[in-house]
């Protein structure tokens, strides 16, 4: 494969590209060119939103190219501003530690293990900030480089200041940190969602600063999650996560409209998209459920993921082995939904049920009233059910 044609594949799906002479001549230059991703783990969950930039990362490693993650375990605690409309939650460093424990594991569903460098960006970040060795930290005589202009030309930060939003001095300084990182690490090429553009570019500014070649910048589409809304985000709700069972991953993608379906093909497969727009929209989206569960769990799961889906959903039956609770007491239904587990506090039980997401023996219930122990089954949402016992 020549270059140029090596160059137009690994640029498919690509929203920005800084640029696409850099690229060629790294490309050209035969060198193992090192890949760089960050992820800040403000979750325990990756989600399929992070394996549409995982899945770049895998392209260039099967070409024989290392990626290089880097878990942003120093700046998950000053928080990203990409795209958000308030400043985002500061995460103490023990949530942080425990929410990286599983991003590797999860990270290797798709890319190659052998192939990958994972860092973490306390590493360097601690003495960026403050090693004092030289009088001041390196952190201060790059902030002398950049520019207060150059740092409030991102679109979010005018639009929050526009809106009268609070922008907090650290969120102003993340894009240095993350630029940082490519310093640290060498980076030959930064892979980013769209909303990221701002920051890599950052990157490339301080590589110029410490003489290094500039990083080539790369930006694929944002994922629009499940409410066919916001970006894919666990803290919206509207994520599918990697590590979700085989059945909740299933039910979660039927969910999503018939147009979106089309944006996760294209996002998310292979598959050819004239071929796809030609079969039925369901039997379209149960296919695309099928192929991201086979993905991430085989091909068995898929097949029992589809079969599931359609004795609960599509044929309106009960599905086989629903876990049983025994109710010994009278009480506020409510209360019954969390000590049963089918909700995981009260407060999300009154929510369910306000919102008509309760059913007994398939009639809806809206009211927290007092129930009776009685043999039943109780289903809360879509997917969770109980056989309630006296």
């Amino acid at each position: 494969m020549n270059n140029e044609h090596l160059l137009d594949e690994l640029l498919r799906g690509i929203v920005d590209v800084v640029s696409r002479e850099e690229l060629l001549k790294k490309l050209a230059s035969g060198k193992k060119l090192r890949v760089k991703l960050g992820v800040d783990p403000t979750s325990r969950d990756l989600h399929l939103g992070h394996s549409v930039v995982l899945g770049k990362l895998r392209q260039f490693q099967d070409l024989g190219h290392t990626a290089v993650l880097i878990i942003g375990d120093f700046t998950a605690q000053v928080g990203d501003p990409s795209g958000r409309d308030s400043t985002r939650p500061v995460i103490d460093h023990e949530t942080v530690a425990k929410n990286a424990e599983t991003y590797t594991q999860q990270a290797f569903k798709v890319l190659d293990k052998e192939k990958t460098e994972i860092r973490f960006n306390s590493e360097w970040l601690h003495s960026f900030t403050g090693d004092r060795s030289k009088g001041v930290s390196d952190f201060i005589s790059v902030a002398k480089n950049v520019t207060i202009s150059r740092l409030l030309e991102r679109e979010d930060f005018k639009t929050r200041m526009d809106a009268g939003t609070p922008v907090s001095l650290l969120e102003i300084l993340y894009p240095v940190f993350q630029g940082y990182d490519s310093v640290a690490v060498k980076a030959d090429i930064e892979v980013g969602g769209q909303d990221q553009i701002f920051n890599l570019l950052v990157g490339r500014d301080l590589q110029k600063i410490y003489a290094l070649e500039p990083q080539v910048v790369m930006t694929v589409p944002l994922l629009v999650g499940t409410d066919g809304v916001k970006k894919m985000s666990k803290s919206y709700g509207n994520y599918v996560a990697l590590n979700d069972i085989p059945h909740d991953m299933f039910g979660k993608l039927m969910s999503v409209s018939d147009e979106l379906m089309y944006d996760y093909y294209a996002l998310l497969t292979s598959e050819n998209m004239d071929e796809v727009k030609k079969a039925h929209p369901m039997e379209a989206k149960k296919r695309l459920a099928m192929l991201l569960v086979e993905k991430y769990h085989g091909s068995d799961d898929s097949q029992l993921a589809r079969q599931h889906f359609e004795q609960v959903f599509s044929k309106k039956e009960l599905p086989d082995n629903i876990e049983s609770f025994r109710v010994e007491h009278a009480g506020k239904l409510s209360y019954i939904l969390v000590a049963s587990g089918l909700c995981k506090g009260m407060n999300e039980a009154r929510r369910q049920l306000a919102q008509g997401a309760v059913r007994i023996d398939g009639e809806k219930v809206t009211d927290d009233a007092v129930f009776e122990p009685k043999d039943c089954v109780v289903q809360v949402g879509r997917r969770q059910f109980r056989k309630f016992t006296i």
